[in-house]
């Protein structure tokens, strides 16, 4: 079985964390969930730090300040109406997968926020790659609708691997 998420580490703190290996378990998770083979696509993962993803959140959204995660769809894939499930993609095949998209993942702000929320990092960043990986898949939560489905597939998605509800 290759990888879903080809991850490039930046930080040399996400590899002593395990980010490949946890990365990869998230992402096939939500795909897995969404009735997607996992095999079909692939996504790149940058474990950095926050000057790092401040620099991007700049270049790329105009607010030059950390964030635990960024992520760049391949291409536009969201629902037209509000609370609409996302046009999902067709697999690629395990020779040239589906190319999903890009992630950027901080460090100190994952770790400022598992602490603050008084949880363990690992569940922390499982759900932020589930999140970012709905994201290359066009749900979002701007709209109060796509918000409820994006945080709902999450709440299901967590669960199927153990996790608590991180909306609770």
């Amino acid at each position: 079985m290759r990888p879903l998420v080809d991850t490039v580490i930046e930080d040399a703190r996400w590899q002593a964390f395990g980010l490949p290996g946890l990365s990869d378990h998230a992402a096939r998770a939500a795909l897995s969930h969404l009735g997607l083979d996992p095999e079909g696509f692939q996504i790149v993962l940058m474990g950095c730090n926050d000057a790092r993803i401040a620099a991007l959140n700049g270049d790329f959204r105009a607010k030059p300040r950390p964030t635990n995660v960024l992520s760049w769809p391949s291409e536009e894939r969201a629902a037209a109406e509000e609370g609409g499930t996302p046009d999902l993609p067709q697999p690629g095949s395990v020779d040239a997968p589906e190319e999903l998209g890009d992630i950027a993942i901080a460090w100190e702000t994952c770790a400022a926020e598992a602490e603050a929320a008084q949880k363990p990092m690992q569940d922390h960043v499982t759900h932020l790659v589930v999140h970012a990986t709905l994201h290359l898949l066009g749900y979002d939560h701007i709209r109060e609708g796509d918000a409820q489905l994006m945080e709902g597939l999450e709440t299901r998605i967590l669960a199927s691997l153990g996790l608590d509800d991180p909306y609770s």
